[in-house]
């Protein structure tokens, strides 16, 4: 068995127990990689080829998989999704009955002292009417302010030109 010194030449093999450590300037030869494509012969052409063909054929399966993966994800998520959105419907519909109990009430109690159910009727209606101007006012500045989904279309087609090596850059 040879050693390589530090210029990477080869020096006089050094028999037995009495050879010199090895330093990290030292230059071994390569190991064989042990792994699923061993029943390939050594110098075979068509054993690249084959292994090529094999690494496709894993990464097909690995992509599909992963597609797989993800649809199951996005459909637990959504079932989750859909309940929550289920449960918080119901508490809107329980609260909108409770805001028109309570305007209901307020009517009532404000008839009673002015001894005037009609005038109190509108009363609590134009209170109604401002809330709902200013909540409409401010969920149109904050649409106003939506940009969409502008940067992930610009980011997804750049994806192809990144694939094919081309750097354009969003």
């Amino acid at each position: 068995m040879s050693t390589y010194d530090q210029s990477g030449g080869a020096t006089a093999a050094t028999p037995g127990p009495e050879r010199e450590p090895r330093t990290n300037h030292d230059v071994r030869p390569a190991e064989p990689i042990v792994g699923a494509h061993d029943t390939y012969e050594k110098g075979e052409i068509s054993a690249v080829g084959a292994i090529v063909g094999d690494i496709a054929n894993d990464l097909s399966t690995l992509i599909r998989q992963e597609a797989a993966l993800a649809k199951a994800e996005v459909s637990q998520s959504a079932k989750q999704a859909g309940k929550g959105v289920g449960l918080l419907t119901g508490a809107g519909v329980a609260g909108h009955f409770v805001l028109l109990f309570l305007s209901i009430a307020l009517w009532w109690g404000l008839g009673d002292l002015m001894d005037n159910h009609t005038i109190s009727a509108i009363i609590v209606a134009v209170i109604w009417a401002v809330v709902a101007a200013i909540l409409a006012s401010m969920g149109r500045k904050d649409l106003k302010n939506v940009n969409g989904v502008t940067r992930t279309v610009e980011t997804a087609k750049a994806v192809p030109d990144a694939l094919k090596g081309n750097e354009n850059r969003v």
